[in-house]
């Protein structure tokens, strides 16, 4: 009797080494995808969320291979896009001017979408015991919080931030209108 116990732990167990890395990459994905479509193209700014999300193709691509290092890979960043949504709720609330700007109604829904997304990918984090050391793991936190933070950051370049994409993209809307493409 004991034995089957023990094989129905270790089943588990592999079970769970299956869906948390899946679900990790799912949380990337989702996060990815709220934030270039939802927000991107919402916004006129498709091409700066496309960098601000670079990292997280790395959580997709480690979970989808189930690396064993995917919750390291992406906690940085669900840790990061979480304060950062955190921040434009407090915002909003008029609670923090941390942050500041105009949402509108599809910008304030992708931060409830990104923040649960951001939320499920901790909790994935935090219910595996991941495989790494404890310095590989903490090496490869800080070189992703470095990476999420740079993509960040290079997003709000003028050549990137900038409003001309979507000036560009309503021209060629127009023109395909007058044309009846």
């Amino acid at each position: 009797m004991g034995s089957d116990y023990a094989g129905e732990v270790s089943a588990a167990s592999r079970s769970a080494k299956v869906v948390e890395p899946i679900a990790i990459a799912v949380c990337c994905l989702v996060i990815i995808v709220a934030l270039v479509v939802g927000v991107g193209l919402a916004a006129g700014l498709v091409l700066r969320h496309v960098v601000q999300t670079l990292p997280l193709w790395i959580g997709v691509l480690a979970g989808a291979r189930r690396s064993r290092a995917v919750g390291w890979i992406g906690l940085p960043m669900f840790l990061f896009w979480l304060v950062l949504m955190s921040l434009i709720w407090l915002y909003l609330l008029g609670i923090a001017r941390v942050i500041s700007g105009h949402f509108s109604p599809i910008e304030i829904a992708m931060t409830i979408l990104v923040g649960a997304a951001a939320i499920v990918g901790i909790a994935m984090f935090a219910r595996v015991k991941w495989s790494l050391s404890g310095g590989a793991g903490l090496g490869l936190f800080l070189l992703v919080a470095v990476a999420q933070w740079v993509c960040f950051r290079v997003s709000f370049l003028p050549a990137i931030a900038n409003r001309k994409w979507k000036r560009r993209a309503e021209r060629c809307r127009l023109e395909c209108f007058k044309r009846k493409c």
